[in-house]
């Protein structure tokens, strides 16, 4: 994404297998495309979390998998937690 404005901090996921499937042979496929999320401001800049989340093939099945994130609440542009916090105050 070009232009990013502020402070754009950038994670990448460890090649580290879901656990469910550390007893199959796994091989790293690289990464599924680049998300953006819009995080709390940092004293006073826009904060943006660049994520590279990867992607893994079960070399006997074929099957590609990855680890599910469920890291922004449905239909908000906060965290979970977050989210959950601000309902629990009402």
């Amino acid at each position: 994404m070009r232009g990013l404005t502020g402070l754009n901090i950038y994670l990448e996921e460890k090649n580290l297998p879901p656990s469910q499937y550390q007893d199959q042979k796994i091989e790293s496929k690289g990464f599924l495309p680049e998300i953006y999320i819009q995080d709390f401001p940092i004293r006073n800049q826009r904060v943006t979390l660049c994520i590279k989340r990867r992607r893994w093939e079960v070399k006997d099945t074929g099957e590609i998998i990855r680890r599910d994130w469920n890291v922004v609440q449905q239909g908000t542009r906060m965290t979970k937690e977050f989210a959950d916090f601000l309902k629990d105050l009402n």
